[in-house]
């Protein structure tokens, strides 16, 4: 079995708490660290979140606090309609001994451990990117000597999915636009996972009550974690369900195969009404665009097997010890 070095950059939030199960569970995955980003909610908060889910799941493993804004514009405001006060569903949270927390900040972090791991570690971001373009800043040296950046983020449209915070902009590439130009630009090996196949990507109330019947204290804890989040898409989007984001990028990192990928470099909009926008030129496109044409490629989600996604989680889950 090939065995994942991962980073999870994170904000959790509800689906990157699940998502943080999955790979605590799955045997082909050995987390390296935990590093914090704003997004769904405040540093302090998701820092606090990595921290009790990283102890309780993933013992032994360090969260590195990361950045509390973007780094050209205000921290937006957490999304607690969303992903509840606490940011994990307003569930109450156990006294499992919190994950210790690493002296470096996220970004130095991630430095120091692609170097100690060179062509070995997958950046697994599921928030704003900041982290990711600090680091960058920090050392570009570190981009050829990165496994893979699999990220969580964006919309190009498939099917009409091109947003689900503005009509054009997904929350997490929103949350940082400039990072996320930034790191779509690196010449590092990045795949994109957006709501292009996160959105046809549904748990039912039903699947999560099975996961919650036979995952034992995982599974127990996937439920009770997304009692809020599955009471947002019933209103919001009138779901029996929740769409699947987060996970969905620890399921290309394992199971690259269900996906259909399209080839071609990425810009983000950073201004005017459509900021946040993820626009891929295809390298099929043969029109000159000189804003993508000096850009490495990068690989973005476009098919996904939904039914196979949705059992790779669930055998991790519900996996006999």
């Amino acid at each position: 079995m090939t065995t994942h070095k991962v980073i999870y950059d994170t904000d959790p939030g509800v689906d990157d708490a699940m998502a943080l199960v999955f790979q605590a569970l799955h045997p082909d995955i050995e987390l390296l660290g935990l590093t914090t980003v704003f997004g769904n909610a405040t540093i302090e908060t998701t820092t606090h979140n990595a921290r009790f889910l990283a102890g309780r799941f993933a013992p032994g493993v360090p969260v590195a606090q990361g950045a509390g804004a973007p780094l050209k514009r205000a921290a937006p405001q957490p999304l607690s309609w969303i992903h509840g006060d606490n940011g994990l569903g307003n569930m109450v949270l156990d006294d499992s001994p919190a994950a210790p927390l690493d002296s470096r900040p996220a970004h130095r972090f991630i430095i120091d451990t692609v170097r100690a791991h060179p062509g070995e570690v997958t950046l697994l971001a599921v928030g704003p990117l900041t982290n990711l373009a600090l680091a960058l800043a920090d050392d570009p040296q570190i981009a050829p000597l990165v496994k893979q950046v699999v990220i969580m983020g964006g919309a190009f449209g498939t099917d009409g999915v091109s947003g689900n915070v503005t009509p054009a902009a997904e929350a997490n590439i929103l949350g940082d636009p400039d990072a996320a130009d930034i790191v779509f630009g690196a010449r590092w090996p990045v795949t994109i996972v957006g709501l292009d196949v996160t959105q046809r990507t549904v748990m039912s109330q039903d699947y999560l009550a099975s996961i919650r019947d036979r995952g034992g204290a995982a599974g127990r804890f996937v439920w009770d974690v997304s009692r809020h989040y599955e009471a947002f898409h019933q209103e919001s989007a009138q779901l029996k369900g929740i769409y699947v984001h987060d996970s969905s990028a620890v399921a290309y990192v394992l199971a690259p195969h269900l996906y259909t990928t399209r080839s071609g470099p990425v810009r983000v909009l950073t201004e005017g009404i459509a900021v946040g926008q993820t626009i891929q030129k295809p390298s099929t496109m043969p029109v000159p665009a000189p804003a993508w044409d000096e850009r490495p490629p990068c690989k973005v989600c476009v098919g996904v097997d939904v039914p196979g996604m949705l059992a790779l989680y669930e055998a991790t889950l519900c996996a006999k010890p």
